[in-house]
């Protein structure tokens, strides 16, 4: 139980849906609620999808490009501090890559962006993908990869719920508490960005030293 309460918070925080919804409502504001939906749900399906295959395919990947588990904690842990800080600074659509003109004007001719820019990259980023094949390295019992998945699982749950409440929460919230909120998690975000490194540096340290 504790790796799947650790698994998604760490998933959770690095995905960050509630950072998605102005976006979500943007896209989908010409959609009717039946459309939103079923948008709200193949994103999910998506993401999911998107996070088991990054998890099972972890070992398989670091192996064809020679990478060590440390060198991807390091960058994989840059990418989520840098994600912390676009949520701290208020920049997390820019830094998804969403105030590009060229990205803008592609969505506007898109008639579903269930799979781009929304699961890729706004949701299932390098963050959350380069979280997957950690836990692939870290996890390999068959009781911790069943925890893995039930994470998974769980964080996919509750981004559709989320997304379909989107507009709704927009309502509630406002812009200006769905910035304070999405500042909160980016600290967060921060803070398992620089654990993974740190604990990246220190094994190596430790290599160096034996």
């Amino acid at each position: 139980m504790d790796i799947f309460l650790y698994v998604f918070a760490a998933l959770f925080s690095v995905i960050n849906p509630l950072g998605t919804v102005p976006v979500f409502v943007g896209l989908t504001s010409d959609e009717s609620a039946e459309e939103r939906n079923k948008t709200s749900l193949l994103t999910t399906v998506n993401v999911v999808v998107i996070l088991i295959i990054s998890f099972f395919a972890g070992t398989y990947l670091l192996a064809f490009f020679g990478i060590s588990l440390n060198a991807l904690r390091i960058a994989g842990g840059m990418i989520i501090v840098t994600s912390g800080f676009a949520l701290l600074t208020g920049t997390f659509s820019k830094h998804k890559g969403m105030k590009n003109k060229r990205v803008m004007k592609d969505l506007d001719k898109r008639e579903k962006f269930s799979l781009t820019p929304l699961a890729i990259p706004m949701l299932a980023g390098p963050g959350s993908i380069s979280l997957l094949i950690t836990f692939n390295q870290k996890y390999q019992t068959t009781t911790s990869i069943i925890y893995v998945l039930l994470a998974v699982l769980a964080v996919g749950v509750a981004t559709f719920i989320i997304l379909r409440s989107a507009h709704y929460i927009t309502k509630f919230l406002g812009a200006s508490g769905i910035n304070a909120i999405s500042r909160i998690v980016g600290f967060i975000v921060i803070s398992i960005g620089v654990e993974y490194i740190a604990a990246a540096v220190m094994a190596i340290l430790k290599t160096l030293n034996s």
